[in-house]
């Protein structure tokens, strides 16, 4: 499920609280859409996730509630809240999240 992006630049918001956990459900919001790249925030509810895929360009997860598996081609990651990590461009890639979660996820097209 995804949201229409908020108006940013009339105050300051907090990340949490623009999306919502959604039970059985992963839901994202754009909240920049550029031709250069976009800003995406993500809430997972637990035993949810993204299945493997890649992207042309790298991305960067930025978890900002709870924890969530990634798993970058062989390599497992456990990412918790206050951590990122790089997703390189045209690396098979996976999430999941144990229990609740949301993270913030950048990708940048040039």
């Amino acid at each position: 499920m995804t949201h229409p992006a908020p108006d940013l630049t009339s105050k300051p918001q907090a990340l949490t609280g623009l999306i919502a956990v959604q039970t059985g459900a992963v839901v994202s919001r754009t909240l920049v859409h550029k031709a250069v790249g976009t800003v995406t925030l993500f809430a997972f509810d637990a035993d949810q996730g993204l299945s493997e895929h890649s992207a042309p360009y790298d991305a960067l997860v930025q978890v900002i509630e709870g924890e969530i598996d990634i798993r970058i081609a062989a390599d497992p990651h456990r990412v918790g809240a206050g951590q990122l990590l790089l997703l390189p461009a045209n690396v098979p890639h996976a999430l999941h999240a144990r229990a609740p979660a949301k993270m913030l996820l950048t990708m940048i097209r040039a």
